[in-house]
């Protein structure tokens, strides 16, 4: 450890002294402990530490002018207690409130200054309740969102600005709305299109740009569709291409006239 943390200093930077602490008496019974459990400690683990042991504490600290004792005590409070810290100062506190407050409050953080307090917000809401993060500006929040939402949402989000937002949806987007992904910009929103298509709506990307995608469509479309894949210029297209082409050819041949 370094010397900093080998030190007891409170937040302010003055040295700790068990003597002036009001909880003084938790000493004697174990349940505080300088420089591992300590209320006034500005390490932010010997403060958790002390909630930890000193949980009925916790209540009494929600309004301390050192954030991390307000976010510590926040984790172990009594919940009735937390509404009040929607308003706090510092986001490290609202957003361990967020991953704590009942519905019906949480819905007043969705507009957060703070990306942090809007993904613990993201993470705990459902359904409509969602709806208005899925234009968030921060690209965190609207992944989570993404992740969350009922299926049927999910079109809303089909035209997200993040090519890593779509590819959450094209994983997650109903059969019926697949293929209006199949012309992304991004090939690997493509790629996990063609992964999910129906082999029989594969032939309109038989040729597609990128070659890792017609080598999938190559895979998987209906044999019917594959013939212009067997004149790709990638070898490994091709190849798997006209595989099953010539065994669907044979095949055809041994069916009697």
């Amino acid at each position: 450890m370094s010397d900093d943390i080998e030190k007891a200093l409170d937040w302010l930077g003055r040295p700790i002294a068990c003597s002036d602490c009001p909880h003084q008496d938790r000493l004697a019974d174990g349940r505080c402990e300088p420089l591992r459990a300590c209320v006034h400690d500005r390490y932010a683990k010997r403060v958790e530490r002390f909630f930890q042991w000193n949980g009925d504490l916790a209540g009494e600290h929600l309004d301390h002018p050192y954030f991390e004792v307000r976010a510590n005590a926040a984790r172990v409070a009594p919940i009735f207690l937390l509404p009040r810290l929607t308003e706090d100062p510092d986001e490290t506190v609202r957003a361990v409130a967020a991953r704590r407050l009942p519905r019906r409050l949480l819905l007043k953080l969705r507009d957060d200054p703070d990306r942090e307090v809007r993904i613990a917000v993201a993470v705990r809401l459902e359904d409509a309740d969602l709806a208005p993060l899925m234009r968030d500006p921060d690209y965190s929040v609207r992944l989570r969102v993404a992740r969350r939402v009922p299926e049927g949402m999910l079109p809303a989000m089909m035209h997200d600005e993040d090519p890593e937002i779509r590819l959450e949806v094209a994983r997650r987007i109903g059969l019926e709305w697949l293929m209006s992904m199949a012309w992304d910009d991004s090939s690997r929103v493509r790629l996990e299109v063609v992964k999910r298509l129906p082999p029989e709506k594969l032939g309109a990307l038989v040729k597609d740009p990128d070659w890792c995608v017609r080598f999938v469509v190559a895979s998987r479309a209906a044999p019917d569709d594959l013939e212009p894949l067997t004149h790709d210029p990638v070898e490994e297209v091709r190849s798997v291409a006209r595989q099953r082409w010539t065994g669907q050819t044979a095949a055809n041949d041994l069916i009697p006239d």
